[in-house]
């Protein structure tokens, strides 16, 4: 299941990575940043070779769904009601 979490851009372009996502990080790790239409993925650089294609899929779905969601084809519903939707994907 992909976790979800919110961040902001500072006025320099500093994003910080909320602290339960950067479980696996330390200090000094190197991070390709691929940008994707209006998507952002970063992905550890010694892993980049791994599953670069599901994330590039994973990428255009949600590309897919932001458009969706802009049309206004999309469903209010509890946040609870949604992670159990997310975790179906």
């Amino acid at each position: 299941m992909a976790n979800i979490d919110i961040t902001r851009v500072s006025s320099k372009g500093q994003v910080v990575i909320p602290q339960d996502m950067r479980k696996d990080l330390k200090e000094g790790d190197k991070l390709i940043v691929i940008r994707n239409n209006e998507q952002i993925i970063l992905k550890k650089a010694e892993d980049f070779d791994k599953n670069i294609e599901e994330d590039l899929k994973f990428a255009k779905r949600t590309e897919e769904a932001w458009q969706r969601h802009r049309k206004g084809d999309f469903k209010i519903m509890e946040f609870d009601d949604f992670l159990k939707e997310v975790k179906k994907w």
